[in-house]
């Protein structure tokens, strides 16, 4: 008996920090991630001063995605930035492009599926930075949960 009480106040505990962060993420207008991009982690690797950091915030309700780079170091002018698919170590397709170009900060719309998977497991995508020397990627980070 006492460990299914046990049991049973693990599970509510585990569902009010579950609402809890639902409402953070609703409250904030959706939910925030971020990724150390290095060029190391490029597929082929970049040169290992190219770094920065992108945050991402996907709000999958209104089907908007909207980040902001900071970079470090890059040895060219940046020209495209895309969520792609895939593990870290391996390359996938560009799953979210942000823009045509790129930007330094902004919005995109993506169907609410796509974002709504990437918010689902963030750790299968990565975020890369592409430049004229690197058309593959100049420098690439895994997606991981702000909290």
């Amino acid at each position: 008996m006492r460990k299914r009480l046990l049991t049973i106040g693990v599970l509510t505990a585990a569902l009010a920090t579950s609402l809890a962060l639902a409402a953070v993420a609703t409250a904030t207008g959706g939910n925030r991630f971020h990724a150390q991009l290095r060029g190391p982690n490029e597929v082929p690797a970049a040169p290992a001063s190219n770094r920065g950091s992108v945050e991402v915030t996907l709000k999958p309700a209104t089907g908007k995605v909207c980040w902001e780079f900071t970079i470090a170091k890059i040895d060219g002018k940046p020209t495209a930035a895309h969520i792609h698919k895939g593990k870290p170590g391996a390359s996938g397709p560009v799953y979210i492009a942000f823009g045509t170009t790129f930007k330094r900060q902004g919005c995109t719309t993506a169907p609410k599926s796509k974002i709504s998977a990437v918010a689902a497991k963030p750790s299968a995508f990565y975020v890369n930075v592409h430049n004229l020397k690197h058309l593959g990627g100049a420098m690439r980070g895994q997606l991981r949960a702000d909290l």
